[in-house]
């Protein structure tokens, strides 16, 4: 009885519910379990108890009761001890720390800073927070921390910047102080310091549940002769050829988003296994309730699926009565196996695991996956000096998966090319996660009190994009891969990196010049002409009135950004983004990929304008990340985050809203210079649905 009312006086101290945590008595109770958790949360709340005192139920257990008085909630500064342990100076360090404008006063709380050299600590003190600054290999500070955590006492132990103490405790002080004013408490800090995210983006996170995200405002969609370039073959060969007479200078990379699961490749099979029943339908009856399409034309062409074999040699096998008498009910019975066998657990499971290392094409002696594709074009187009880099982004639980996919396909591929192939893998960071909120813009918390964070989409893929070295960098989604036509797709991928090459040329000239005063004004009026008509820069209406050093920097900023060259297909119904001319709050107009669920469609003008699109968006890009003096652009500064996504999801049968940051090629890119041209319908073949490989892209031609 005891454990059940300490755990309910928990519960509601963590959520800082007073009422809740009355006992009979009319005091405040929680348990020693929770002392540091609950205290934090009432302070951050502004309520005070006066006097407290322990209550023993029996020899290990026991409640904390704080007496309470009828004006509980009076209001009195609340203090948040933070204690400090470094291995020398750590007393005046705490001194210093008290006199900084976070340990100040400030709407009735403040931090007191205490601190210690860990060599003279032998049992320490309970404290709100505890910082142990130390290096790594320090055994008197890793056993300090170790005592902390057996205490639970709430701890930090950091292992940089132990050098330079208050630098770097002021920098956990400054972000503490944010997430009390916030309303958070200690454990919620900790999540969130733990996730390497600022308060910064916590605080506007939170604040755009509040204000929501005003939708694109579209201005027209962008066609050919206006945002978009076509290219005919010969122009698109002589590009080719270009890039391949300039790649040997440039450090190449080819970044493949690889971390989605085949779960909708496969939904309307998982769907048929759960709702058939076999002892009383038939496959053609399921059919014609459901109106199930997609399911007849797996069964009729499953036959020329690249794993059929393998798959069918194991569902045989399962079937319970393969000498049944009707024809029909021995081929609906082998049929059922086969699709139960491709996706359950116990089997091939095809429908968890990632597409990236899924059979996708038959080549006679193997079964290629998109793996296999993926290198074999980075040998085409993304290699140089002999050699070829492909990074993925995948799922930390999908490694051992990629790893013998690329271990496989590595050798085949530099085999075949005689080029060596060199491959990474980044996971998604934590720190792109963003928190959840409940229905009224308010943390959501989980059973245990914790904070809930959620994955942040792809836009969060923009940190794994912006810590690669590279001079040109190809963008290709995972499943766009095609059996044949490789010499196609090769020459107009190397085309669009001749273009963005010849146009980084030209803007890393205008620029190193205007920086170095060799341009007069006439000549900035090319630069404004070319910016206009190769880089489709709207230019300022007012630029001809300003002073002539206003349009230097002016031009500097306009130019001195990162570049992506987006490849662009006719729009043939498939979904997804478009290009389009999109005008800003200023009124600037800009081209960006807009995705359907950031316009109004309730909007006639702009569903209109939306449905005028006449090119898709096939995820084909080459990007160039580096400024004219060769260093790397911070492409965060380059985001536009009111192009994010708000969405409603169900946790523990409660509604909660998550921001999706801005999409890689939405709005993360918002404010790079942006090219579009379009590209054969023939270099875009995605994968969608299993059945998407029954299609000739994906079979072995005859």
């Amino acid at each position: 009885m005891v454990g059940i009312r300490r755990h309910i006086y928990d519960r509601a101290a963590i959520r800082g519910d007073v009422a809740a945590c009355k006992t009979k008595t009319g005091k405040l109770a929680f348990s020693d379990r929770r002392r540091y958790h609950c205290h934090t949360a009432f302070l951050s709340k502004g309520l005070y108890p006066y006097e407290y005192f322990k209550c023993s139920f029996n020899s290990n257990r026991h409640l904390w009761l704080f007496s309470m008085e009828e004006n509980f909630t009076r209001q009195r500064v609340s203090t948040l001890n933070v204690s400090v342990y470094a291995e020398q100076n750590s007393k005046p360090t705490a001194a210093l720390l008290n006199q900084l404008p976070f340990a100040q006063e400030k709407d009735n709380r403040r931090l007191n800073f205490k601190a210690k050299d860990i060599g003279d600590t032998v049992t320490p003190k309970p404290s709100d927070l505890a910082i142990v600054i130390a290096p790594e290999g320090s055994k008197a500070a890793n056993e300090l921390a170790d005592k902390l955590r057996v205490n639970q006492n709430p701890r930090i132990r950091i292992t940089e910047g132990y050098d330079d103490i208050l630098n770097k405790v002021s920098e956990i002080a400054l972000e503490l102080d944010k997430a009390v004013a916030l309303g958070l408490d200690i454990p919620d800090f900790l999540q969130i310091y733990r996730r390497g995210i600022s308060m910064d983006k916590i605080e506007s996170q939170i604040n755009i549940f509040s204000t929501g995200i005003a939708k694109i405002n579209l201005d027209r969609p962008a066609v050919i002769g206006d945002g978009i370039t076509l290219l005919q073959k010969e122009e698109a060969t002589s590009l080719a050829d270009f890039f391949d007479s300039k790649k040997e200078a440039y450090k190449l990379k080819k970044f493949v988003p690889a971390s989605g699961a085949a779960t909708r490749m496969f939904k309307f099979l998982h769907d048929f296994i759960l709702n058939y029943n076999p002892e009383k339908e038939t496959i053609n009856g399921y059919i014609n309730r459901v109106k199930d399409n997609s399911l007849q034309v797996f069964l009729l062409g499953m036959e020329r699926l690249p794993f059929y074999k393998e798959v069918v040699a194991i569902s045989d096998k399962n079937i319970q009565n393969p000498e049944k008498d009707n024809e029909n009910v021995r081929d609906d019975e082998r049929n059922y196996n086969f699709i139960k066998t491709m996706i359950s657990e116990g089997h091939f499971d095809y429908a968890n695991k990632p597409k990236g290392i899924l059979p996708f094409h038959n080549y006679g002696d193997f079964s290629a996956t998109p793996v296999y594709e993926h290198l074999r074009e980075a040998v085409a187009y993304a290699s140089s000096q002999g050699q070829t880099h492909v990074h993925f982004t995948i799922s930390e639980n999908h490694l051992n998966g990629f790893l013998d996919s690329i271990n496989d396909a590595r050798s085949k591929v530099e085999q075949e090319s005689g080029i060596k192939v060199n491959f990474n893998f980044t996971y998604q960071h934590q720190e792109t996660d963003t928190i959840a909120v409940d229905m009224e813009n308010k943390p959501f918390r989980e059973e245990k009190g914790n904070l809930l964070f959620r994955p942040g989409g792809h836009g969060a893929l923009i940190e794994n994009l912006s810590r690669l070295d590279a001079d040109v960098i190809f963008i290709k989604n995972i499943d766009n891969v095609r059996h044949t036509k490789m010499e196609t797709i090769s020459t107009y991928k190397k085309a669009l990196a001749g273009i963005m090459i010849k146009l980084q040329e030209k803007i890393y000239g205008y620029l190193e010049d205007i920086e170095t005063g060799k341009i007069n004004e006439a000549e900035l009026d090319e630069i404004v002409n070319f910016a206009e008509q190769e880089l489709s820069q709207d230019i300022s209406p007012d630029f001809d009135k300003f002073t002539l050093q206003n349009k230097y920097l002016y031009v500097m900023e306009l130019l001195d950004r990162p570049i992506r060259v987006c490849g662009m297909v006719k729009n043939e119904g498939e979904p997804g983004g478009g290009p389009f001319w999109v005008k800003g709050k200023r009124g600037r107009l800009s081209l960006q990929i807009v995705e359907s669920s950031q316009i109004d469609l309730d909007n006639k003008i702009q569903s209109h304008i939306f449905g005028q699109s006449t090119h898709f968006n096939p995820v084909d890009l080459v990007c160039g990340l580096k400024d004219y003096k060769g260093n790397k652009f911070n492409l965060n500064d380059y985001l536009d985050p009111n192009t994010g996504f708000i969405v409603q999801k169900n946790r523990m049968g409660k509604d909660v809203k998550s921001y999706e940051l801005p999409g890689l090629w939405n709005g993360a890119m918002a404010g790079w210079i942006t090219v579009f041209v379009e590209v054969p319908l023939k270099t875009f073949n995605p994968v969608k649905t299993v059945n998407d490989l029954l299609k000739p892209a994906h079979q072995t031609p005859v």
